[in-house]
């Protein structure tokens, strides 16, 4: 028998979508972030978002856009700042009631996504 999915664990697409969404309530708040999403439309990056979030947790993999060091190619993003945003996705998380453990795998496999997102 395998053993079941954190998507499935957590509630699917919609538990998923509203972690997402409390997410980037977060970062929406946080003043030192606004700056890089003044230009971008926020409903699709949501989407996205939910869509890869899904695929990290072991759901459905629909993730179609561009890759990570492409979509944040110029944007000058700093290790600080992305410290930050996996800080707010913490919270988000663990507000939605996910476990430590689980917690803790996801902002692993942000931290190897580090080289791609932090302007170098």
């Amino acid at each position: 028998m395998s053993e079941e999915s954190l998507f499935t664990k957590y509630g699917g697409f919609a538990a998923v979508g509203e972690i997402v969404h409390s997410f980037y309530e977060k970062i929406m708040d946080e003043e030192s972030l606004e700056h890089y999403f003044w230009s971008i439309d926020i409903t699709r990056l949501i989407r996205h978002q939910t869509d890869f979030l899904c695929m990290v947790l072991g759901g459905p993999a629909s993730y179609t856009g561009r890759s990570l060091k492409e979509a944040h190619r110029g944007l000058n993003i700093t290790k600080e700042d992305f410290l930050t945003v996996a800080d707010l996705l913490e919270e988000a998380m663990e507000e939605a009631g996910m476990e430590e453990d689980d917690v803790n795998g996801v902002l692993q496999i942000v931290a190897s996504t580090e080289g791609d997102i932090v302007a170098q």
